[in-house]
């Protein structure tokens, strides 16, 4: 129950809940989020706590969704951590109200910590998620690659240097060399290519 516990507690259940949501996939990130959470919880039912922060607290959610959808939107991103963080640091009632409840060096380094943590990986995760794809799947029609099974209905072939399924409209035995003339989803469609 101790104010400075709670307040760590709180960052990072922000943290591990921010990176879920840009990261979705193996379940550990929301897990640890909510054990954060749980615990945060009951600190702040036993702890005397300023409602207003904790309305801030909620409320910086918004500008990280806003600033999640599209690329460009760092000021929205820089809200929502200033809304974190200051929120945090002013949930547990402390001597004044102006007074934050938690030690203020300790609130003062987690923060910054937390807001350029916050600042580099989630705005370079959302970047990431937002980039188009770096592998052109067109520029594999017109080329030369290599029969490794028998390609007819299907089969497959090694193209640029990865292997890849394939059908063919006459069949072409193995080892024989192919010309990639269209694609279908990931499936090339292939000819016999004439060796000279």
């Amino acid at each position: 129950l101790d104010p400075n516990l709670a307040y760590l507690l709180l960052l990072l259940w922000t943290l591990l809940g921010l990176l879920a949501l840009v990261t979705p996939g193996t379940g550990a990130l929301e897990i640890g989020a909510l054990f954060c959470l749980v615990l945060a919880g009951y600190a702040i039912t036993q702890l005397d706590f300023n409602l207003w922060a904790l309305l801030l607290l909620i409320g910086s959610v918004v500008p990280f969704i806003y600033a999640t959808r599209k690329p460009k939107r760092e000021t929205y991103l820089a809200l929502s951590i200033l809304g974190l963080v200051v929120g945090s640091a002013y949930l547990f009632l402390g001597e004044q109200w102006w007074i934050p409840g938690v030690n203020i060096f300790l609130a003062t380094v987690a923060s910054l910590m937390y807001a350029a943590f916050v600042w580099l990986a989630v705005r370079k995760s959302v970047q990431a998620i937002l980039s188009p794809p770096a592998h052109d799947l067109g520029a594999l029609v017109g080329q030369v690659g290599e029969a490794k099974t028998r390609v007819h209905e299907e089969g497959s072939v090694q193209v640029a240097g990865e292997l890849w399924s394939a059908r063919s409209k006459k069949p072409i035995g193995v080892g024989k060399p192919v010309k990639v003339t269209g694609r279908d989803g990931f499936v090339l469609e292939v000819e016999a290519e004439s060796e000279k």
